[in-house]
């Protein structure tokens, strides 16, 4: 008999993925509150300037970074990086409500019930755990990766 895992994806846009990768470049500098350009970001990353740019001023209409102007301008991070929850940033970026809506579902077909409730508990399950981490924690783990991958030579 053949077994089969049920495995939910959720979708990493690459929205999503480049909003992550600028936010934890903001949250490097929150403390100093220097700013970072987008070239910079779009360079150390390998992303496209426009895409990135449309992000950021999503962002910053929302309040979670702001812009400076001037030669040194740049982006600065404005909310702290530890109150701000991945789930937020989902938010902004893609919209409070990615997940397929249910709407117009009448009961009328058990199996369908079945597929949406569980999927329903997925969907909260992966909610709860982007409202636990935060932009810090990117931060965090990442540092930790970069220690794991250091070559030290004798």
């Amino acid at each position: 008999m053949e077994h089969f895992n049920l495995v939910i994806a959720v979708e990493l846009s690459s929205r999503l993925e480049y909003a992550f990768l600028a936010l934890i470049e903001l949250a490097d500098n929150y403390k100093t509150q220097n700013p970072v350009k987008i070239s910079e970001i779009a360079e150390r990353h390998s992303l496209p300037e426009r895409y990135l740019e449309q992000i950021l001023s999503a962002l910053r209409r929302e309040g979670i970074i702001q812009s400076m102007r001037g030669a040194k301008g740049g982006y600065v991070l404005v909310r702290e990086p530890w109150k701000m929850t991945l789930q937020e940033a989902i938010a902004i970026v893609e919209g409070e409500e990615k997940s397929r809506e249910i709407e117009g579902y009448d009961g009328s077909n058990v199996e369908k019930s079945v597929i949406y409730e569980i999927w329903g508990q997925a969907n909260q399950a992966s909610q709860g755990i982007f409202k636990r981490y935060t932009i810090q924690d990117l931060c965090e783990k990442r540092d930790t990766y970069r220690q794991g991958s250091t070559m030290y030579y004798i």
